[in-house]
């Protein structure tokens, strides 16, 4: 029996139109094997769609989209507005092919300084910002968080240590010794002092930097006058951790407290735009991007897809300066409104500071995608050597590369690192705990097969038509022939000896540069020494194995840090350490009887109950 071929192109798109109205909503179109295609959103939805009733009229993309097309989706919205956030919604979540897309949708770092506790701490903090806390940022990286963290800690003395800890010490920590923090936690500084310099803090990352600097440098004169030389001393070197502070924020823009600066530059079918983060007066970094776009997209529209994927899920600051304007830019800033409950503007500067801001963003995209497409140069002639050497069919779009890490198999975890085109693709990189607990500890091989098992039921589970982009072009083993061997056999058991394999073994005395290669049924074969493509292989494996070594220490160190108490339902941190400080430790806890349990401030009865049962049903 012979399939049914879909129809595809204008003529079913006509037939979709009649089914349409004058709404607006967001559309969807798909290919003959319901893969989207584009998303797309209108204000008139029958008009919008029309313009797809042909082929002609439009660029190379756009028809090719038209003429693949075998049916569409349509949801319908009360207004444009509510279209517009659909739509955005969607291109995230479904990444369709002739969109715009945002590849590297990084999240930022903000400072933190806690409001919940009577002695507030400053801490770098990722994701949802919540109301129990004061935020400032985003910053372009946790590095430029972390500097700027370095040197407030030096001028405000603010503490970092966690709550539980700040409760439980007894003496000051290091950060005390090396005048980093003011030692609240003893006493040393009292309440009302240390709010004050939390406002200071607060208002420094506000941009209110010389009255701080004006209040200090008259403490100091007052500290001198009364010769308290040692604290003189200590409010001058605050002094001058604030102005280095100041220094290293590069350009910081008198007349533009608060903005997003975009620039863009396209050349030769690729784009970069370049984000800098402008924040009380001053320059919090900045970072750049790489949408994926077609050679026919107008910087219009790569500027307009950005905003909509960039601000999804992060608060847009009050002012947003463009290199590029954007069609519907008041629906855009509309909706960027709507999402910071506050008023959002969208300006591109023609003159003054403002402009010399965007063209300062501009300059560094354009720098960036020179740099970039020369790297991308030399990955593809890396590729071309990677197929040549393992006789591949084409250069490897996606490389995987697996490796163990562990200590006599404990904590063992396993690790994938992935390469393509673009380089490094660390948002694919995954980690796997092993799980088997009949594994033979330290059996490599065994690790391996679980790992590469547990990895392609997944891959057969989401894709069983192996039509995505996930599935390698090639692996990369870390071992011999014994390793190869046994993730042959799991592969043959899932039905997917297709996908191109090698091992990479140590060669003689184990010497960096006298690698063996392995393939099934082949003989190992090396490389010359001075080989590029041999340096992309080590290179790659290195990755693997710090990536591997990185997850097996973390796995270590959070089981050395582990506390029974964590295991018990209805015991959090506060319980904990009333709990801790009644009969000193964990292990006395799991000692305690019932009755010295409910003893305990804090402690119901009936939770008394759930953490005797907890401990002495397990004995």
């Amino acid at each position: 029996m012979s399939e049914t071929v879909k129809e595809t192109g204008p003529e079913v798109i006509k037939r979709f139109l009649r089914t349409l109205d004058g709404s607006p909503g967001v559309y969807r179109m798909l290919d003959a094997e319901n893969r989207v295609l584009y998303v797309g959103k209108a204000r008139n939805l029958k008009n919008r769609v029309a313009n797809y009733a042909r082929l002609q009229g439009h660029s190379g993309r756009i028809r090719r989209m038209i003429s693949e097309t075998a049916s569409m989706m349509v949801l319908t919205t009360n207004t444009e507005l509510e279209a517009l956030l659909l739509e955005q919604n969607l291109i995230k979540q479904l990444k369709p092919r002739y969109n715009v897309l945002l590849r590297d949708d990084k999240s930022f770092p903000n400072i933190e300084v806690t409001t919940a506790h009577d002695f507030p701490m400053i801490r770098k903090h990722r994701g949802r910002r919540t109301k129990e806390s004061q935020f400032f940022g985003p910053f372009a990286s946790a590095g430029a968080v972390n500097r700027v963290l370095n040197q407030l800690q030096r001028v405000f003395l603010l503490r970092n240590c966690s709550d539980s800890d700040f409760e439980t010490r007894t003496r000051p920590c290091l950060n005390y010794q090396i005048k980093r923090c003011s030692a609240p936690c003893v006493g040393f500084i009292g309440a009302d002092d240390y709010a004050s310099s939390v406002r200071d803090a607060e208002r420094f990352l506000r941009g209110e930097t010389t009255s701080i600097q004006e209040k200090l440098a008259a403490e100091m004169n007052t500290a001198s006058a009364e010769m308290e030389f040692e604290r003189a001393a200590a409010l001058r070197d605050r002094i001058k951790a604030l102005t280095n502070v100041q220094s290293v924020q590069g350009v910081n823009p008198q007349g533009v407290p608060e903005a997003d600066v975009i620039g863009l530059h396209m050349e030769g079918g690729q784009a970069c735009i370049q984000v800098f983060f402008i924040r009380a007066n001053q320059n919090w970094g900045n970072s750049d991007f790489y949408p994926r776009i077609s050679e026919d997209n107008a910087p219009a529209e790569v500027m307009a897809a950005f905003l909509g994927q960039f601000y999804e899920g992060k608060e847009p600051p009050r002012l947003i300066l463009l290199s590029d304007g954007i069609e519907e830019g008041d629906l855009m800033a509309e909706a960027l409104s709507d999402r910071a409950s506050r008023k959002v503007q969208l300006l591109v500067p023609q003159r003054g500071e403002k402009h010399e801001l965007v063209q300062g963003a501009i300059r560094n995209a354009r720098e960036s995608l020179g740099r970039k497409m020369s790297e991308s140069a030399t990955q593809a002639r890396l590729l071309e050597g990677v197929a040549e050497a393992f006789e591949l069919e084409a250069p490897p779009r996606r490389i995987e590369v697996y490796d163990n890490s562990h200590i006599q198999g404990s904590h063992a975890v396993g690790a994938m690192i992935v390469s393509g085109p673009e380089g490094l693709e660390k948002s694919q990189y995954r980690k796997f705990n092993i799980k088997d607990a009949e594994l033979t500890p330290g059996d490599d091989f065994a690790m391996m097969k679980e790992v590469l098992s547990r990895r392609f039921k997944r891959l057969l589970k989401e894709d069983p038509e192996r039509r995505s982009e996930m599935w390698p072009d090639l692996l990369l083993i870390d071992g011999g022939a014994g390793q190869v061997s046994a993730v042959r056999e799991i592969m043959r058991e899932l039905g997917v000896e297709e996908v191109p394999m090698v091992g990479v073994a140590k060669g003689i005395d184990r010497d960096l540069g006298k690698e063996e290669f392995h393939r099934t049924g082949q003989r190992p074969f090396a490389l010359r020494r001075n080989d590029p493509v041999l340096y992309f292989i080590q290179r790659l494996r290195d990755e693997a194995h710090r990536f591997a070594i990185g997850t097996h220490r973390a796995k270590r160190a959070k089981a050395f840090t582990a506390n029974p108490l964590d295991e018990v339902a209805g015991v959090g941190p506060g319980r904990k350490r009333a709990l801790l400080a009644h009969f000193g430790s964990a292990k006395a806890v799991s000692r305690a009887a019932l009755a010295d349990l409910k003893a305990v401030d804090g402690i119901s009865d009936a939770l008394a109950e759930a953490i005797h049962h907890h401990f002495h049903e397990r004995g």
